[in-house]
This record gives structure tokens, sequence and C-alpha cells, in this order.
């Protein structure tokens, strides 16, 4: 029996397709080992998302040939796609297999291990136009599951090369998401993300008139009679809350422009979303926006913030924040900081401008050197810390509802921990009674008062 050790790198996305590769390789009867122990085929799925990101994926193949020289090395994903000429230079890299065929892992892997020789199997992304089915049965995480909707991108953001990994955007069957979610449920999983590249896209390869008379609307109709229509990511969100066992829906990224008053009330009338939104933003500043082409400003923005305000008591927004983007003077950081500040986040997550060769802005003028970008994501850093902590602080003597995902042990006591519905850490003593007297126990839903920071992240 070969033992298998799987590596994952980079987003949700990624994080899932590994879930699957792991499920489809263990039914296959191989045997899967931890990375950090010695095996027979380690596979890492890789991100090309930034520079450091390609580096840090050479490392760990490296790393994993290093552990065992006799060893087959398999590099999977996104590196794969934009660095071809690279991968195949690279001596430790035995098999090198693009993102559309992550579902045939184990029968690559068959196949491979006959012929013994180096091989790289990929598609041209810009040439894949059908989604690749994948279906998770189950998932490391018992309580909550990432599930795929949608892979690709069509925006070209001037900075990124994602489109150029993972083709244009393509959208999953709406009946095979709810088949995915049902036998989740069943496994007992009570908290699913929907996560994609563009997740904002869902629905628009579909055909109207497929949609609107194929077998997803008559799913819809026979759970949910009063549906009128509108966009395709809500519809599916609609239909994935009349799923028996399911407790929590979380949505992945989203464009801001998909916030409007009907999105937003739709949203609201679930009572099994999560006020937890990702509104990518990437700069508060109009001229950086434009010349990033995001296709918002940040009046537009700010709007759509408001009108979650409006419909959600105490949303959670997070967002994405590139500092050091090519030509961005002090005055445009300044902007950035400024609408930052009057938005008021839950979370930011801070990124340094990373160059990508073949991108359009890796050729703009006015690249910025390292040291200012470092100064400029410190400066947002803390303001990040800030404004994370001022939300939080907002649950102090009120009650939370909890699901709890893992145990820990904190200032010398056994907790659990999980996260509320707009996704804030709370700990629960393990052998406490709670107020209806059950004792907490993982994957359960329980409510709870906080009184007070545990640490920066986790309340109790």
């Amino acid at each position: 029996m070969k033992r298998v050790a799987l590596h994952n790198l980079g987003c949700k996305v990624n994080y899932y397709e590994t879930e699957v590769m792991r499920q489809s390789l263990r039914e296959r009867g191989f045997q899967m080992v931890p990375f950090d122990r010695e095996a027979d085929i380690y596979i890492v799925n890789t991100c090309t998302v930034t520079n450091i990101a390609d580096r840090k994926s050479r490392q760990i193949l490296h790393r994993a040939k290093q552990c065992n020289p006799d060893a087959v090395v398999v590099a999977v994903g996104c590196y794969v796609q934009t660095g071809r000429e690279a991968v195949e230079r690279d001596d430790c890299i035995d098999l090198a297999i693009g993102n559309e065929h992550k579902k045939d892992i184990a029968d690559i892997l068959e196949a491979y291990l006959e012929g013994r020789q180096s091989v790289t199997i990929q598609e041209n992304a810009g040439k894949i136009c059908e989604y690749e089915e994948m279906q998770l049965r189950h998932t490391g995480e018992h309580t909550r599951a990432y599930v795929k909707i949608q892979d690709g991108c069509n925006q070209f953001c001037t900075y990124c090369a994602i489109p150029y990994a993972r083709g244009r955007a393509r959208s999953r069957r709406a009946e095979d998401v709810i088949a995915e979610v049902s036998g989740l449920a069943r496994e007992g999983c009570r908290e699913i993300v929907l996560t994609g590249i563009h997740i904002s896209s869902y629905g628009i390869d579909f055909d109207e008139e497929a949609w609107q008379g194929g077998r997803s609307e008559r799913l819809l109709r026979g759970m949910r009679p009063e549906y009128t229509g509108g966009s395709k990511l809500i519809d599916l969100a609609e239909m994935l809350h009349e799923i028996p066992g399911v407790e929590r829906i979380r949505l992945g990224s989203l464009e801001p422009r998909v916030i409007t008053e009907e999105t937003a009330g739709r949203l609201a009338a679930m009572s099994k979303i999560c006020p937890h939104f990702h509104l990518s933003l990437q700069s508060g500043c109009d001229a950086t926006l434009k010349r990033m082409n995001r296709h918002y400003t940040t009046g537009e923005y700010y709007q759509s913030v408001e009108i979650l305000r409006k419909f959600f008591d105490h949303p959670a927004i997070t967002t994405d924040v590139i500092v050091g983007f090519p030509g961005e003077t002090e005055e445009e950081f300044g902007r950035t900081r400024a609408f930052l500040e009057k938005i008021r986040f839950y979370e930011m997550h801070v990124f340094k401008y990373s160059r990508r060769e073949g991108t359009v802005a890796a050729s703009m003028p006015g690249q910025l050197s390292e040291q200012v970008k470092t100064a400029r994501s410190s400066e947002l850093l803390e303001l990040e810390g800030r404004q994370s902590v001022e939300f939080r602080r907002h649950y102090i003597g009120r009650e939370a509802e909890v699901l709890l995902e893992e145990t820990r042990e904190l200032d010398g006591k056994r907790y659990l921990i999980g996260h509320t519905k707009d996704y804030v850490k709370v700990a629960v003593e393990a052998d406490c009674t709670l107020p209806r007297g059950e004792m907490p126990k993982i994957n359960s839903l329980v409510k709870v008062p906080v009184r007070k920071f545990m640490t920066d992240e986790i309340l109790a």
C-alpha cells in the first residue's frame, strides 16, 4: 500500500480540492500520512497568487524530495498552470498536474506508477469552458465544509494572474451543489461555506432559458414556492437554505456590486445566512481602483456596506487591501487609510503588492520599493488590529450563539472553541454546565454569555 502525503497552499478553493483528492486517493486504497512523515508519494496543491506563493510552492516541493529522495513528488494546480517551463525544468518534480485534472488524481497516479517517467498533464487555462465536477462526501472539519460552486474569473484585474491559472468563469450545476451539501449535512456537517474563485459571477454562464425551465428551477420551486427570480447566487443560497441539517450558510468573497437592496433583503430573509460578508476592496482610492481595473468606485462600495448594515444588525464586514500598487502616491495611500477608517471593518487582509510577470501591472510605471510597501502595510495592520478588537467588544455583556469546533487549553484550563455566525471566536469551558443544563461538546450549537477577552482574538 503506497503512502501518500498531501500539502495544501493558498485559497479555500484549493483547500476544497485537496480534500476531494484526499478522499479519492483513500477510496482507491492509498494510505494517507502526515506531510512531515516519510511517504512514497508527496502531493503539493500549489498556489500562484503572488511571487511569494510561487516560491513557497517550490520550497515545499523541494522539501518533500529531501524528506525521501526516492518518493514521487507531484505538483498540482495553479503554479503548474502559470509556471510550466519552470516546473518542467525542476528535477525534484516527477509529475505535474494542472487544475482541470485534480479529479483524476488517483487514475493519473496509478498510470504514472506503472511507467515511472516525468510527465506534465495540463490544459491551456484559456480554453477551459466546462466546470470540473468534483464531489466531496466527507470533510476533515466535521462542523464546517467548504463547498466549491464556481471556478475561474473574467475580471482580469491588472495585478492578478489567477485568470491565466484558472481560466474563465464557469459555474457548477445547482443540483450537484445541492446533492453535495445534502450528503455533507447527513454526515453531520452543520455549516457550509460557499467558495469559488469569483462566486459573484455564479450562474453567468448558465443559459437563462435552461435555468428557468430546467431541473434547477424545478428543484427551487419544490422548495420555495414563492420564488420570484434574481441573482443566481442568491437563488442557490435559497435552495441550500431548505436542506435539513444545514444550520449555517456562509458566503465567500463577494464583489460590492452584488449587494443591492433586493439581494440584501433576500439574504436577510434566510435565518441560516451568516452576517459575515467579505467584500473585496483592494484600495480606498478611486484612481488606484481604476489602475487595478476594479469594476466599482469607493462610493459604490460604501453604499453596499450601508445596505448590509440596514438589513443586518452589526454585520461583520471583512475585506482585502493591497498596498504599494504601482503609482500609489502618499496622497492615494492616505485616501485608502481614511476610507478604511470610515468603513470600520471587522477584519482586513493586508497584502503588499507583488509584481507578477505577464500581468498588466508588472509593466506599469511607478513601481514602489519594498521599504515603502512594508511601511504602508504595517500602518494598515495596526489599524486593522484596533478595528477588529472594537468589533469583538460589541459582544461583551451579550449572549452569543457559538458552533463549537475544537478543544484547546487556555490559562491552564480546557476550553471548547467555536465561532459565532459573524465569525468571532468564543471559548467555552469544557466542563461547564450550559444554561439549559447540558454539557458543551464539539459540533454543537450553544448559547453562552460573553464576559471578557481571553486573548485579542478570543472571547469568553
